[in-house]
């Protein structure tokens, strides 16, 4: 059985065992020799960790509807199979979560403005050539059913 003090070491050594430890000892209920201070370090990365994730997704979602708009004669199947895996990993993330729905709201003019950079930077195209605000809503972005249609 492990103390307190050989889980602390433990986390220093190998913090996927050191997980499993403390599950078991939670589950057990024996918080007396749990590690309370990086557990909660660690769940703390845990959300910050999904909030870092459904904003990178929302990026590459964006930065291929961007070209889809802005690159008819590119488009391809490969866009389209990038596009609906975002849209279902987010919405798969957001029905367990709707807190992670409002980060993802909430940062969406912040992956708009780095995804414009990113399919710049993809598509050789000038930053200038997409719009400083986004051509379509969040709630679009993340509807399976929606392709924006290019007035170019």
């Amino acid at each position: 059985m492990h103390t307190a003090l050989d889980l602390k070491k433990l986390y220093e050594e190998d913090e996927h065992l050191w997980l499993f430890e403390n599950a078991k000892l939670l589950r057990e209920g024996r918080l007396d020799l749990a590690d309370i201070e990086h557990i909660a370090e660690a769940l703390e990365d845990m959300g910050k960790r999904d909030f870092r994730e459904v904003v990178n997704r929302l990026r590459v979602l964006i930065v291929h509807l961007l070209k889809w708009i802005f690159q008819l004669e590119e488009r391809s199947s490969s866009w389209k199979g990038t596009i609906r895996e975002q849209r279902k990993q987010l919405n798969a993330e957001f029905i367990d979560s709707t807190n992670l729905k409002r980060h993802g709201k909430e940062n969406f003019l912040k992956a708009y403005e780095d995804a414009r950079e990113i399919a710049s930077d993809e598509t050789g195209l000038s930053l200038s050539h997409f719009p400083e605000e986004p051509p379509f809503t969040f709630e679009q972005v993340i509807d399976e059913g929606y392709l924006p249609i290019s007035d170019k």
